[in-house]
């Protein structure tokens, strides 16, 4: 019996598939942004190899439906013969070259390079994820072929084949985003939510009543969720920073608004700002708004560094907009974080703008990843054109923002897509682990706008359309932490880049979408035009910054 079940799987299987298949599978095996391990990269050459078997059974199915005529019963068996054959030897000649690629990236993050990419591991783990998914699609298969002979009984065989297609399809999409996804995101949504009320015990409510969340304040310390209880109460104080300078410094000011402080982001915008006046925010030579991240964290690097940077005479002001991590907010609630970083800047900006010009402090905007594309949102520039802010540092900006996108579409023709160079760079400025790509003694305008990005972070690279054409990243010259041996491959490299996203926060410091201090240190000089530190003194602070936790 199980004899006869393996004979008819064999003959089931389509040549055309298997061989396509193989070339996808083998295509996965090559390198992209990130360096992966042997389970991540079975998981995606599995899943490679479905679907490029797809796309051939597909085409098959397209030759027989055009009536196109079909090779003998004989010739089709010798084909499918060939075809394992030819699908064994360019599977194990990839797969024997797997570790050589994941070292050509490994060795541009400083690495160790890997012995062996664990072939029969990956291997095994690819087929087992191919059979699940095959699985599912003869499930789909039979789902329909069921739905279509019933309805045969009244309307017209192609009509029914129609039928059953869409209804199949809408049971499965039913069964997928209305019970499976809805089961996973009220988990998340439950997780993130307990995680966010978590007071860890070393993380102390603050004494002093300057401080949010202290007893003075207008914001309950256990209303902050976890991510601002640990933003206002962790970065340098001025005892540190005086120790550093060997001048005297001033405490940061740092206010936070939880998710559970209000109930809507405009309470949550006006509460913050009425804290930030409590305590005395606007009395600071700079003011960063800040948009986090979509659990609410802010980079710590970010924010140590230009606290440092300006002796700490820094007022940050953040508003929390969700406790989900950043791509489980953009899935379910893609608008509202933008609604928050626009309440909050309305706050902030509406006050600001009233104060002497001469004499108030000047407005930076800050945000990371999911931070960074909402507080491009937070305003348009022409409602501040007659009364612009100073700048902003936004780093790692995701693929879908929008500003970011419109300066990467149109730079100018002879700079990299990666790190762009927009008209004369008064404006706008792009940064990576070398700095900027300026002439040397480009002068800014009265807004300096800062983009910082590795080449290798896909949270910013990634996009829809690599799915059948090569994005402009990856022509020459590439990234200074992109693998030259990297190719573009239609669909696979979708597949490829789509799990890098999910992995873009496992990479060592200063590659991936983990932003560096040293490089935030080269950012903030830039937009704030910090002109007093001599090369030595940054690079003491970068090596300073290096070994803070």
């Amino acid at each position: 019996m199980k004899r006869n079940w393996l004979v008819r799987l064999w003959y089931s299987l389509s040549a055309g598939g298997l061989l396509l298949g193989t070339l996808f599978f083998a295509a996965s095996l090559t390198p992209t942004l990130l360096p992966r391990t042997f389970l991540t990269q079975g998981a995606l050459s599995g899943c490679s190899l479905a679907v490029g078997y797809g796309i051939g059974v597909f085409g098959r199915w397209l030759w027989t439906y055009l009536e196109l005529p079909r090779p003998q019963a004989r010739a089709l068996r010798v084909a499918k013969l060939t075809a394992i054959i030819i699908c064994a030897v360019v599977a194990v000649s990839f797969l024997w070259r797997a570790a050589q690629w994941q070292n050509s990236i490994r060795e541009l993050m400083g690495l160790e390079p890997v012995a062996s990419a664990q072939p029969l591991e990956v291997g095994l783990i690819a087929l087992a994820t191919f059979i699940v998914l095959l699985a599912l699609a003869r499930l789909f298969k039979l789902t329909l072929s069921f739905i279509s002979a019933k309805g045969r009984r009244f309307v017209p065989r192609r009509v029914s084949n129609v039928i059953g297609f869409v209804a199949a399809v809408a049971l499965f999409w039913s069964v997928i985003n209305g019970v499976l996804l809805r089961a996973a995101l009220h988990m998340a949504d439950s997780s993130y939510q307990q995680f966010d009320a978590l007071i860890e015990p070393e993380t102390e409510q603050p004494s002093d009543p300057l401080k949010t969340g202290s007893s003075a304040s207008l914001l309950d310390w256990e209303e902050l969720g976890r991510a601002g209880r640990e933003f206002v109460s962790s970065g340098p104080n001025a005892r540190d920073i005086g120790a550093f300078s060997g001048k005297e410094a001033l405490e940061p000011i740092r206010v936070y608004a939880g998710l559970r402080s209000a109930e809507t982001p405009e309470q949550r915008a006006k509460l913050a700002f009425e804290e930030f006046k409590r305590v005395g925010g606007f009395k600071r030579a700079v003011i960063i708004v800040v948009t986090p991240t979509g659990s609410g964290w802010i980079d710590p690097p970010a924010m140590d560094s230009i606290e440092y940077l300006h002796s700490g005479d820094v007022a940050s002001i953040a508003v929390q907009y969700s406790y989900l991590a950043s791509w489980l907010s953009l899935l379910t609630e893609p608008g509202y974080g933008a609604d928050a970083a626009r309440a909050l800047f309305k706050e902030i900006y509406g006050y600001w703008t009233t104060l002497p010009r001469d004499s108030r402090p000047r407005l930076y905007l800050y945000g990371l990843s999911l931070g960074a594309m909402n507080s491009e949102q937070s305003t348009d520039l022409i409602e501040v054109l007659g009364d612009p802010y100073n700048g902003a540092l936004w780093s790692g900006p995701p693929y879908t923002s929008r500003i970011w996108r419109w300066i990467t579409a149109n730079r100018n023709p002879d700079s990299p897509a990666w790190l762009p160079r927009f008209r004369d760079g008064s404006f706008v400025r792009f940064m990576n682990q070398d700095g900027a790509a300026i002439a040397q003694g480009s002068a800014w305008g009265p807004m300096r706008i800062v983009y910082l990005q590795y080449a290798s972070d896909p949270v910013t690279f990634f996009d829809y359309h690599d799915l059948y054409r090569a994005p402009a990243w990856m022509s020459s010259p590439r990234g200074p932490d992109v693998s030259p041996q990297l190719r573009w491959y239609p669909v696979v490299t979708f597949l490829q880049l789509v799990l890098d996203m999910a992995m873009a926060t496992t990479t060592p410091i200063g590659h991936g979408h983990v932003y560096a201090a040293e490089h935030y240190i080269d950012a903030w000089m830039a937009v704030t035009d910090v002109g007093n530190w001599s090369p030595e003194d940054v690079a003491r602070l970068k090596r300073h910054l290096a070994k803070t936790p």
